[in-house]
């Protein structure tokens, strides 16, 4: 009696699927692995991002905007002004005079002299303090006595305020919003103080209903122009507004994160722009729909 036996140089079709499983599992297993880690290297690429936006690290100002910005609240208008120029938040005396000459308390509504933005009604914020000072420290030497300058997104009325006393006795200030609302807030806030009240009376501040994103040609053109909420691009209409020279400030939505970039109009009419810190802002919309 003879016996076949089994040829050993051949692997058995169990074998080869136990091997096929492992090579397919181990594949998967890489797989996955590098899938973990490419989302673990983006979320701390973005969480980076992140933090490198909301301290203003980017180009531009080397102060670290937010890492003071929270320490900087008082129990007073005057102890958040001199809380923001020790943190060196305000760092020119003209800034600080102007802003300490406009009461917070007539423009927000709440925490006023918390360095953080606040609700003011009709979907909008007043910005924080150190915002409103970064924006007027930037835009201070196109701030003079003869200057005009535009407010684009006034909201509140309150950086329109202080960018008036930036250019008293006889500059102007017009700030513009899309929301019939707002500029009649700004109107009634402005009119809380005697000064504000002189200021509107003399014809060097009022404020306009119309599409921020158009500017106002009618009363340009500008030494400086402000704007309060986040573009979806430069838009070249405010450039052509500018004086030369002039400078814009103007927050810029870049895919999910916005920029400050300053803007400048040279005598010679060319344009240079840069790039500066990170910010968060409302965007520069339409007027919601009733």
């Amino acid at each position: 009696m003879s016996f076949a036996l089994a040829d050993s140089s051949k692997p058995s079709t169990l074998n080869i699927k136990i091997i096929s499983y492992k090579v397919v599992t181990v594949k998967a297993i890489i797989r996955h692995s590098l899938l973990l880690l490419a989302a673990t290297v983006g979320i701390l690429s973005i969480y980076k991002l992140f933090t490198r936006t909301i301290s203003g690290a980017g180009p531009g100002p080397s102060r670290s905007i937010n890492n003071m910005a929270w320490r900087s609240s008082g129990s007073s208008n005057a102890a958040l002004i001199n809380n923001l120029s020790s943190n060196g938040l305000i760092t020119s005396q003209r800034v600080k005079d102007a802003m300490l000459g406009v009461d917070r308390a007539h423009y927000s509504p709440s925490a006023a002299y918390q360095d953080s933005p606040q609700s003011i009604g009709f979907s909008a914020t007043i910005s924080a303090p150190h915002m409103h000072a970064a924006a007027s420290e930037s835009l201070l030497p196109f701030l003079t006595p003869n200057s005009k300058v535009l407010d684009i997104g006034s909201g509140s009325g309150y950086l329109t305020h202080v960018l008036a006393n930036l250019v008293a006795p006889t500059g102007t200030v017009v700030g513009i919003d899309h929301i019939q609302g707002l500029v009649d807030l700004a109107n009634s806030n402005m009119g809380k103080s005697a000064d504000g009240r002189e200021m509107l009376e003399k014809g060097r501040v009022r404020f306009v209903k119309t599409d921020g994103r158009l500017g106002f040609k009618e009363g340009g053109p500008y030494d400086a122009i402000h704007v309060g909420a986040a573009a979806g691009e430069m838009h070249q209409t405010l450039i052509d507004q500018l004086k030369a020279p002039g400078r814009l400030f103007i927050p810029v939505q870049e895919n999910f994160m916005q920029y400050i970039w300053v803007i400048d109009k040279k005598e010679d009419g060319s344009v240079e722009k840069k790039k500066s810190f990170g910010v968060q802002y409302v965007p520069l919309t339409d007027a919601p729909k009733s």
